[in-house]
């Protein structure tokens, strides 16, 4: 997970990477400590993209995510 994380370029990546760790499943939402929940649905799914997390629900609207 540290390697993906370092090759994100995201404000507050490494908060969000704590609470990914931490919890089973986390909303964009819960990642608003990175910046707006624009921001966080890019980051998850720039972690998607690169393979360190999974979209869990497969609901176009309302997504969560984990490990």
């Amino acid at each position: 997970m540290q390697q993906v994380i370092t090759r994100v370029r995201s404000r507050g990546r490494e908060d969000g990477a704590a609470l990914l760790l931490a919890d089973d499943a986390v909303a964009p939402v819960r990642l608003a400590g990175i910046g707006s929940d624009r921001a966080a649905r890019r980051f998850l799914e720039r972690l998607t993209a690169l393979g360190a997390v999974r979209e869990l629900t497969g609901r176009p609207t309302f997504r969560l995510y984990g490990l």
